[in-house]
Order: structure tokens, then sequence, then C-alpha cells
């Protein structure tokens, strides 16, 4: 199956109230894990921020592994130090910079929480950071493991920690948690964990690096920043599911790129364009052809728009008409599905998925363009009040005008 993003609920013991949500990788039907490497940890931060648009986290705390590499590139930043639990595990307990690391995190007030923990003397020297002691009660229920929970769960409450028990996966499991008077309890018999499919999104190397430069500058370029994104359909699509998710509990849509950007900070921006980093391929990218396609189309949708009157969609409309008509190449889903929580006009929504209205005749007068049918063109050029001649001209404009910006695009790229 494909890798999914799962949801698992935190529930306190005594009021029954879900308290928070744990981020979890499915790979397939018996592979429930933390992400524990870099790539699988950023793919889960990535689709967390772009694909919670239900709100469901609204109020409650979501707990988040961070790997070493991570938690050293300040990743957490990112996200509300109030609203986010970041777990450790092992590979974090065991660094020699742990303990410096965490301590700064803490004095910046995020919360901690420990994955399985163990009777060893580095897992007690994180006990002044953490919040929160993790342990998987499920195959622990033998008298000599039963003693050694036991333990645990009366050394967390002597440090005044919140211990959760995770692994109640059964009615059993959840009895003998309540004998155990643990704080908190996760597991499928306190609610069935909820996936989210994850879409792998390819990005254009050249538009990453030249972005990479611009948002790093000691005083980055907000138009700078929006025209780099602007001509990559996929970081389009990203960051408008992003600016728009119920992370930052938008009261407003954000409805262009220049919005996105402002909304979601340079600081963020900065950690969200290293997640993408481990999102990019090693090899080719093969969506390169697709995001010149959407480039050119949205450059030539936005320019005949201009020579319309009274036409239902403006230029911006008209541009991410363009760049997103062929997002469905690129993401294993529907273009119904795609577009689903983009908050772009509905004429542009529905001339994407059915060709209807008139910003639909427009998107399929460029689409026969491309084909070079010309025996189809005239007459709906005639209907939205185009001159073929002018067309042609805007066309080759266009062509110019992408070229010479892919050029530069692949030229900056620093090939290994």
């Amino acid at each position: 199956m494909d890798n999914c993003v799962v949801r698992q609920a935190v529930k306190d013991l005594h009021t029954d109230a879900i308290v928070g949500y744990e981020l979890m990788v499915q790979e397939d039907k018996d592979s429930l894990y933390n992400p524990s490497s870099d790539s699988v940890a950023a793919n889960t931060m990535m689709s967390f921020l772009s694909e919670n648009s239900e709100r469901i986290f609204k109020d409650r705390k979501t707990f988040m592994t961070f790997t070493p590499t991570l938690l050293f590139r300040n990743t957490p930043k990112i996200f509300d130090k109030d609203r986010i639990v970041i777990q450790i595990e092992d590979n974090i307990v065991v660094h020699s910079l742990s303990s410096i690391i965490i301590s700064k995190y803490k004095e910046d007030g995020y919360h901690f929480a420990i994955n399985d923990f163990q009777f060893t003397p580095k897992y007690f020297s994180m006990l002044e950071y953490v919040d929160y002691i993790k342990v998987d009660i499920s195959n622990k229920m033998g008298e000599t493991e039963r003693r050694s929970v036991e333990n645990v769960v009366e050394m967390a409450h002597g440090f005044q920690k919140s211990f959760i028990a995770t692994g109640v996966n059964t009615k059993e499991v959840y009895e003998y948690a309540k004998e155990l008077q643990v704080d908190y309890v996760e597991g499928n018999y306190i609610s069935m964990a909820t996936m989210s499919k994850t879409s792998k999104m390819e990005f254009m190397q050249g538009n990453l690096y030249q972005l990479t430069i611009e948002i790093t500058r000691d005083e980055p370029n907000i138009e700078a920043i929006e025209e780099i994104v602007s001509r990559d359909a996929s970081l389009t699509y990203a960051l408008l599911k992003m600016a728009n998710s119920a992370y930052f509990a938008v009261h407003h849509e954000t409805t262009s790129v220049r919005q996105a950007v402002v909304r979601v900070g340079i600081s963020q921006m900065k950690q969200w364009l290293y997640l993408l980093s481990f999102s990019s391929n090693d090899e080719e990218n093969s969506s390169e052809e697709l995001l010149k396609t959407s480039f050119m189309r949205a450059n030539f949708a936005s320019m005949l728009v201009k020579k319309l009157k009274k036409f239902p969609i403006n230029t911006t409309d008209a541009y991410l008409m363009g760049m997103f008509s062929t997002l469905e190449y690129m993401i294993d889903a529907t273009i119904e599905e795609i577009l689903i929580d983009i908050p772009i006009v509905q004429e542009v929504k529905d001339a994407l998925i059915s060709k209807e209205g008139k910003a639909g005749r427009l998107y399929e007068l460029i689409l026969l363009y491309e084909r070079a049918e010309w025996s189809e063109i005239k007459p709906i050029a005639e209907e939205l009040g185009i001159k073929t001649n002018e067309m042609a001209q805007m066309y080759m404009e266009c062509v110019d005008e992408v070229n010479d910006i892919w050029e530069n695009v692949v030229g900056n790229v620093e090939k290994p």
C-alpha cells in the first residue's frame, strides 16, 4: 500500500477527553511506526502541515517524532511551541549533544515526550527535560514485565511527569492501563487510527535551489520569493495547502502566493523549504517537463485574460488555472481531490475539472493551441473575443520568456 500518515488519539484516562494526537507512518498493513529516518520524518511533517484541513488538531497537542538532524536544524521552530510535543527516541537519547540541544528547546518553551523509556543512565539524564514518558504496555503484561512498568509509572509520577501507555489496542490492555494508574492511553481500543494517504510530489531542483538562496538572504525579497514559487506548480500547491491548513488557524482563505508567503513568514518558510529538500529525488526529475508545461500555460492564460473584457476570472486566477493544470499527473489523486482544499475561485475549479464556463473555454483553447488544432481554435477564439494573430504573438512571447527562465533555473543548479 502507499505510505500513510496515521493520527493516533491520546486520551486522558480519567476524563475520557482526547488531549492530542500522535503522528506516525504506516508503510504497509502490518507496519505502524514513528518515523526514524530524516526523509520519513520530514514527509510526515509536510503531510501534517498541508493536509490537516479538517481542524481536528485545533485545540489539541500534536505528538511528533524528530530525528537528531531535524532537531539540530531547528525544524521544530516551524511549529507552535504550545501545540507541538517533540518526541525523542533512542537516537536522540544516546546522542552526545542531546542534553545541550534539548535544554535549548526547553528554555524556548517546547514540550517533550520520551518514547519507550528504559532504566538506563542516559534515559534518566533526560528526565529533567521531558513532560511525558511513553511505554508500549501491550507486550508487558507478564509478571516480570508488569513489575518493570509499575516501577516506571511510579518513577514518572515521583518526578511529576505524565505517563502515556501506548499499544492499548484491546479491552484487556485498557483494563491493564487502568490498574497501572497511568495518566493517558493511546491505541486502537481508544480510537481507531485515522489514515491520510501521502502523495509524493516532485519539485524542480533549480527552483528549490533558487528559493533556498533567496530565502536565506539577510533581507529576503518577498517579490523574488513569490516569483520563484509561482513558476513551480508543486511549490505553489504545497505552499497554498500549508497556508490554508488548520495549523495556521486562518480566518480568511489565502488565495495567492504573495498572501501565503506573508502568512507563513520567512522563518517558517526556511524550515518548510528544508523539509521539502528531503522529498527531492536524487534521480533526474521526471516531472520537469510537466512543470514547464504548467508554467507555460499559466503565463499564456494570464496574458490572454488581460485582453478579455468582463471575463469571470482575473489574471491571478488564470495563472493558477494554468499552473494547476498538470497536478493530477504529478500527484496520485484526481483533479477533484487535489482542488478540494485549495481556495481558488469556482470558475477555475469548473474549468479544470470539466472545462465548464467561460474559463473552461479559455482552458480548452489553450490546450488546443498546444496541440495546434487550428480548425477548432478559431471558433473558440472568436467566441471569447480573441484575435488569432494576437494569440500567436502572445504565445511566442510566452515561449521565449519560459525558455529564458527555465534555462536560468536549470543552469543555476550545482550538479554533484
